[in-house]
């Protein structure tokens, strides 16, 4: 079997235009990511799927970030609106962690119906008194336990709806106090400090099929963002004991110094297994996917690995979940 392309792509519309069918023939990506940009109806999110899986031959993973509240790409009216997570969370109360299977068993059933069969969630990051606006409310709580304890019930929600999870930011982004799409975060904790609380989730979540980074410094491991640093990188296979497909967040990020080619080649050196690369022009997608190349022997391991979880949804009356989880929140669901 032929080595997919290090790297995950987006697209600028609703449908693949030429150039980009013929770019993605050329570098065939692991697999992609989509927007709001490319959202409209179910039946238009059904053909640019295939678009992209035809222009690759192959049924190429596509994910998507439908985390809740601010961070989700399907919206109303078509889709499910949800509260965003530590609000839904603190709604549910004791009864947080089957509120937070039912969510994304829907959420899956939602992405898997228009042909997207993964999600940018759970984000186990845990929040502190410091935590940045943009992530605070994405997080589940402040207890790295009960974090964990949600972000597995999130987890297993979407892979029995038949859609792939990808835990972030890992090894845990919950200490930065700037947002990472503008600045680089650095953090001052110690290494046990950041093993006993930030690392503890995604050890407990090592077996989920795929993980996402975290573009921050932590100062007791290195002096590299978290993407590049082949210390920190060595830490989530060895130390959190994640061997699972491991992907960038976006390296177009402002967190990352350099180009963006640059910064690809640096997380692939580093122990990345496949390159996340968003809204930049089709000659910029084009340049980094050429950089990041084919996937290692053992990131292709890795991938092959992750793409075996994908299995036929479980067979469940949606509606009467539905009925289930607004009685965990004491109301109207999406209240």
């Amino acid at each position: 079997m032929k080595r997919f392309g290090a790297s995950i792509l987006d697209a600028d519309g609703l449908r693949l235009s030429v150039d980009e069918k013929a770019l993605f023939r050329e570098v065939d990506p692991f697999g992609f990511i989509l927007f709001a940009r490319n959202i409209d109806t179910p039946d238009q999110v059904r053909a640019l799927c295939d678009d992209m899986r035809d222009a690759v031959g192959r049924d190429a993973v596509i994910t998507v970030d439908q985390e809740g509240g601010r961070v989700q790409r399907l919206r109303a009216p078509t889709w499910r609106e949800w509260q965003p997570p530590l609000d839904f969370v603190t709604r549910a109360g004791p009864h947080a962690a089957r509120a937070m299977y039912l969510m994304y068993r829907i959420i899956a059933d939602e992405l898997r119906a228009i042909g997207i069969d993964s999600n940018c969630a759970p984000m186990v990051d845990v929040a502190g008194a410091e935590t940045h606006a943009f992530l605070r409310n994405r997080c589940y709580g402040t207890d790295a336990a009960q974090v964990a304890v949600l972000g597995r019930a999130a987890g297993q929600g979407m892979l029995d709806g038949g859609v792939l999870p990808v835990v972030k930011h890992i090894p845990g982004h919950g200490r930065a106090t700037m947002d990472s799409h503008f600045d680089l975060p650095r953090v001052a904790a110690s290494h046990a400090e950041l093993t006993a609380v930030d690392f503890a989730p995604f050890k407990a979540l090592n077996d989920l099929p795929m993980g996402m980074t975290a573009h921050l410094v932590y100062d007791a491991l290195d002096d590299a963002p978290a993407t590049c640093s082949p210390k920190v990188m060595q830490i989530i296979r060895d130390e959190i004991g994640f061997d699972n497909l491991i992907m960038t967040d976006d390296v177009s990020m402002k967190a990352l110094s350099g180009t963006h080619v640059e910064s690809a080649q640096a997380s692939l050196a580093a122990g990345c297994d496949v390159v996340l690369y968003c809204n930049q022009p089709l000659a910029d997608r084009r340049a980094v996917a050429e950089a990041a190349g084919k996937m290692s022997e053992a990131a292709q391991v890795r991938a092959l690995r992750a793409l075996a979880m994908r299995k036929t949804p479980d067979d469940v009356d949606i509606p009467l979940l539905e009925r289930e989880l607004e009685a965990l929140l004491g109301g109207a669901l999406h209240g």
